[in-house]
């Protein structure tokens, strides 16, 4: 378990002239073993967020403290061990490597830290059966659904067993009833693990699974409260505004991506085949996104 403050936390990001205030001074403290939802609307930060705290981008000004160290102040070699060992991220889009099965899905966080084979393939195929999944681990993405992706996802982030586990919109891909499965599979694995959890989304109704909630907007956490004290389970309204500056958010992220990969590739942490898959992936996502905001902003 882990417990994770942040302190005034600052992020920008710049495309060309455009400049995108994400986060402006954002406070946030989750106990350890706490399973913590963060709700917002599209653009409100939650995405940049997570990527802080899960070491993969650094802010512009604060803090983040994970069991009172800071990663803020940690060198790239100490941000690899933390990304491999203490924190597992669920994504949105499930990110798993397409030409592998989902027990080597499971088994590829453990190959990067070591794990000898037949250890990890045992854990790989318990965590299948912890998710429900252990009659599809020789299949690969594209032969399963929506939330069995998304399960094998989650037992990949489980897989070097990390006292922190974050999830960016883990049930945005997926459809209402799917959604609510993979939000009580968050809460059973937090029960029964005693996993310290953070999970972002702008859907209302999935708060319902958390120990505590918070509201970001314009990258501010504006309230926390409990699931008893909501009063509302509907979307947030989402102006043309707001939908732009997500965009531009979420192109921002999958640039950084693109880079993290190539320092992944040049590390040697993947092989060029992951790399050209990946990448492939990314470029696609990245042009869509410009294509949507050409047509936004006609």
């Amino acid at each position: 378990m882990s417990e994770v403050i942040c302190e005034d936390l600052i992020k920008i990001y710049k495309t060309g002239k455009i400049e995108v205030v994400a986060l402006r001074g954002l406070d946030l403290k989750v106990d350890k073993g706490e399973l913590r939802v963060i709700v917002g609307p599209s653009g409100s930060g939650k995405s940049t967020l997570i990527n802080i705290i899960g070491g993969i981008t650094k802010p512009d000004a604060g803090k983040v403290f994970v069991d009172g160290e800071s990663i803020v102040d940690m060198t790239e070699k100490q941000l690899v061990e933390y990304r491999r060992k203490r924190v597992g991220i669920v994504f949105q889009f499930f990110n798993l490597i397409p030409t592998l099965t989902a027990l080597e899905n499971v088994e590829l966080p453990m190959i990067l830290v070591g794990v000898p084979r037949s250890e990890r393939k045992r854990r790989a195929q318990e965590l299948l059966k912890t998710v429900g999944l252990e009659h599809r681990m020789h299949h690969k993405p594209s032969e399963l659904s929506g939330g069995e992706q998304q399960r094998v996802a989650i037992a990949a982030a489980l897989a070097n067993n990390p006292p922190l586990i974050l999830a960016d919109e883990p049930t945005g891909e997926l459809d209402s009833v799917t959604g609510m499965q993979i939000a009580e599979l968050f809460k059973q694995l937090n029960k029964q693990h005693g996993k310290t959890m953070i999970i972002v989304t702008h859907d209302l109704s999935m708060a319902r699974i958390a120990d505590r909630i918070s509201r970001i907007v314009d990258g501010k956490i504006t309230e926390t409260i409990t699931p008893a004290e909501m009063k509302i389970v509907e979307e947030i309204p989402i102006s043309l505004q707001e939908r732009i500056k997500s965009l531009e958010e979420r192109k921002a992220k999958l640039l950084e991506e693109v880079n993290y990969l190539k320092k992944a590739l040049a590390e040697d942490r993947i092989t060029p085949d992951e790399f050209v898959e990946r990448y492939t992936e990314l470029k696609k996502k990245i042009k869509d996104i410009e294509e949507e905001l050409s047509r936004l902003r006609v």
